[in-house]
């Protein structure tokens, strides 16, 4: 398994919450998808994990992440997109 991860900084968390409800169920819809978290700290970093089956599907989402950007560019601004190789899980 291979996971995307992505940092970002939240500028309107409300607005990049209503982004993340559309950009969701489309990345559950990626075949080998696993499952994703998404996640903020309080000073409005955000930080994701999604988990796919393969290494392939997981560099076309990165990609895609990386060309396409969030559903709200004001809302959000992603920083780093990476994908690493799931070593264990619990």
């Amino acid at each position: 398994m291979h996971a995307v991860i992505a940092t970002a900084t939240l500028h309107d968390f409300e607005r990049a919450r209503q982004g993340l409800d559309q950009m969701v169920p489309t990345i559950a819809q990626v075949p080998g998808f696993v499952t994703g978290y998404w996640t903020r700290s309080e000073d409005n970093q955000g930080l994701s994990m999604v988990v796919f089956e393969s290494e392939d599907a997981a560099q076309q989402v990165a990609e895609r992440l990386r060309s396409e950007g969030p559903p709200d560019p004001e809302a959000v601004t992603i920083d780093n997109v990476e994908v690493r190789e799931v070593v264990k899980s619990a």
